[in-house]
């Protein structure tokens, strides 16, 4: 079973530890259920460590299209492991690893137009901690499995679940969803995907409790 990192004071006390003893790049992934906070916890840190040596790499870059999705017909499901692009995702993870002398750049997901924009990020050859951010990083089938080993530690988000459904549904209604649109799309496709993300748990090296 994973270890306990207590609250998100002691995940920046962690990473503080790297950038003062590691000479070789650190990868920390931050995995959650949707609305678990992975974002809250990564923007926490960020704000307390030195930006030109420390980036977030958020998973969902890697999100398929919308049009390829509706192609595809998974659009009713985005945010599935199916509906990202995973090889990509894995190859962009082995650059950041193997590649520490040069910029790499990657693809944000803006969730105002729910699509993502390329090379809107940068790692730069100046980074010494990557923290990889994203639901997926634990699962063990569809490709995702290939991610975990990519890793230096792993961490798994842990909340309230009620507190994080509620989270979900007031974050589609920001983004447009009718109410009861965005309970329903909170309790069954974002609920189907968390039960998946559950499963990596027993994975991760430690946990990190978000209140």
């Amino acid at each position: 079973m994973p270890e306990q990192l207590a609250n998100q004071q002691a995940a920046l006390a962690r990473i503080q530890g790297f950038l003062s003893d590691s000479t070789e790049r650190v990868l920390i992934g931050i995995i959650g259920k949707p609305g678990a906070g992975k974002s809250t916890l990564s923007k926490f840190l960020m704000s307390k460590l030195p930006k030109e040596f420390v980036t977030v790499v958020p998973m969902d870059g890697y999100h398929l299209s919308n049009k390829v999705l509706k192609d595809l017909k998974r659009a009713d499901r985005k945010g599935a492991p199916d509906t990202f692009d995973v090889a990509g995702f894995a190859s962009l993870v082995k650059r950041i690893r193997s590649e520490q002398t040069q910029n790499i750049y990657y693809p944000i997901f803006d969730r105002a137009i729910e699509e993502s924009i390329a090379a809107q990020g940068v790692v730069t050859s100046d980074t010494k901690v990557v923290i990889i951010e994203g639901n997926y990083l634990l699962h063990d089938a569809g490709g995702w499995e290939a991610v975990k080993d990519l890793l230096d530690e792993s961490w798994m988000v842990d909340v309230d679940d009620d507190k994080r459904i509620a989270r979900l549904i007031s974050r589609h209604i920001a983004y447009g969803k009718e109410p009861e649109a965005a309970k329903a799309w909170a309790k069954g496709t974002d609920e189907a995907n968390a039960q998946l993300i559950e499963r990596g748990r027993a994975r991760a090296d430690f946990v990190v409790r978000i209140d």
